[in-house]
């Protein structure tokens, strides 16, 4: 069986071993943003992240199984997987923890003011701020209730903060005040101090916080992404931005990445602007491969099967 890994992910030779060791005869390449010149109608495994958006999946004529280094589905044909039957995995769970924690730095740094801190520290200002909050009490809704913002709600419920999750179906959790389900958005956007986006971008979700939305939302509230860019109007979010609607916006993802130099997101005063980091940490690798060799070893019977 042949099995290819890309450069989305970085393997020791302890993990490319075990890899062999489950039978697999591995093909290695570095940059999966370009097309490839290699003959693929023999590849039957796949480990890999945006290879899909560069490549024509129909040349990968065997392929049987796919495992995403990412959580999101985005990038993936997946009415073309569904209709050929082919095993899909993405990295669920593995990423959380860290992504969690980077919003709760956020809300923390915008509540608190970080950034006047370090610009006064950097002049050597002895320089009070007056105008801090606290989480104690506050409203922060988390559109989106998986994984993510599961360990989101987790944390910010140890603040005494108030969560209201917002999904497609009711999910009950010990940290979750109120739920509502998505068509009830609007209600949850007018009383939100903090609004989370941990949701997935699907066609239904493109754009969901656009200028209607923006406008229910509470002056000098709080928005954070940690999706997927295109599920808030850019456009949108500037205008907003210019007329100092919020105390403090975190983005982690864009519409367009990396961010180009001319977008003036990097400039606003109440932006803060991280290059889609929030998810690693030292632990990922890890976590990731575990589950990717778990999901191997479970599908390589199915593999052999079709084969024979």
């Amino acid at each position: 069986m042949k099995l290819l890994l890309t450069g989305a992910f970085k393997y020791s030779e302890e993990q490319l071993d075990s890899l062999k060791s489950l039978g697999y005869e591995i093909l290695f390449i570095q940059d999966e943003r370009f097309p490839l010149e290699v003959d693929v109608s023999d590849i039957e495994a796949i480990v890999c992240n945006g290879l899909f958006l560069y490549n024509d999946i129909k040349k990968f004529e065997n392929l049987k199984f796919i495992q995403l280094t990412s959580a999101g589905l985005d990038r993936v044909p997946l009415d073309y997987i569904k209709d050929q039957g082919i095993k899909l995995f993405n990295a669920k769970g593995v990423y959380s923890v860290p992504m969690a924690e980077w919003v709760v730095l956020k809300i923390l740094e915008i509540y608190k003011n970080s950034r006047e801190f370090y610009e006064a520290q950097r002049e050597h200002k002895w320089e009070k701020q007056r105008d801090l909050f606290e989480l104690t009490n506050k409203t922060a809704a988390i559109i989106g209730f998986g994984d993510v913002g599961a360990e989101v709600a987790k944390r910010l419920k140890a603040f005494d903060v108030n969560i209201v999750g917002v999904g497609r179906s009711i999910k009950e959790s010990q940290y979750v005040d109120e739920f509502y389900l998505i068509d009830q958005l609007y209600d949850v956007l007018k009383k939100s101090d903090i609004v989370i986006l941990t949701l997935p971008l699907t066609k239904e979700t493109t754009h969901l916080i656009n200028v209607k939305k923006i406008a229910t939302m509470k002056d000098k509230s709080v928005l954070i992404n940690v999706s997927r860019g295109g599920v808030i109007d850019e456009m949108a979010l500037k205008g907003a931005l210019q007329k100092d609607k919020f105390l403090g916006v975190a983005l982690d993802v864009f519409e367009n990445e990396p961010l180009p130099w001319e977008s003036p997101l990097w400039n606003y005063k109440r932006v803060i602007v991280t290059p889609h980091n929030s998810f690693v940490s030292d632990k990922v690798n890890e976590k990731l491969f575990r589950l990717t060799m778990q999901n191997l070893k479970e599908n390589i019977g199915n593999i052999y099967s079709k084969e024979v």
